[in-house]
């Protein structure tokens, strides 16, 4: 059990929302996340987080393989749907996920990428799975993101967090060449 306060700080944090799936053997299933994330600069690796209750991770561990939608902030519909299990919904919205090459991937994402597994970590209740992005493609990039925090629920992204041409980076770089 997780500390109040500790749970208090952890829900502040804010992340993008995903549509993970995965499809083997005819059957296609995902789930929302908000726990993807780039882990290397020099090569397209990703990390995903995902519960090995969730029906998703069988076909994860059978086709070694996952694709990643990133949602536009107008995509709340999609996010909430693949937010509870399948099954719950008896998997009856199949508009919400299109085949595209082979590949699962939300209709009117921001953009998607597919990745197969190399390598996976058991962390208490989940499972961390590493892939290399070997598919892709762009949806509508200029849109802004979908977000989610526990505290403060869906949330779309905002106005810029500092002015146009100022650089904190360049200032403290110029106050190093003075010192």
């Amino acid at each position: 059990m997780i500390d109040p306060a500790i749970k208090r700080s952890l829900g502040q944090m804010i992340k993008g929302v995903q549509v993970v799936a995965a499809s083997h053997d005819g059957a296609t299933r995902a789930y929302t996340s908000h726990w993807v994330t780039q882990v290397s600069f020099e090569e397209p690796i990703v990390m995903a987080s995902v519960s090995p209750k969730h029906d998703t991770w069988p076909l994860i561990e059978a086709s070694g393989r996952f694709t990643v939608s990133l949602l536009a902030a107008d995509q709340i519909t999609e996010g909430q749907y693949f937010s509870y299990p399948g099954r719950r919904f008896r998997y009856v919205a199949p508009e919400y996920l299109a085949d595209v090459d082979g590949h699962p991937v939300v209709p009117g994402c921001i953009s998607w990428f597919t990745c197969e597994v190399f390598e996976r970590t058991t962390m208490a209740d989940h499972e961390l799975v590493f892939g290399r992005i070997t598919a892709s493609g762009l949806g509508r990039l200029e849109e802004p993101p979908l977000l989610y925090s526990s505290r403060h629920g869906w949330r779309a992204t905002g106005g810029k967090a500092r002015e146009p041409g100022v650089s904190i980076r360049d200032q403290l770089l110029a106050r190093l060449d003075e010192a």
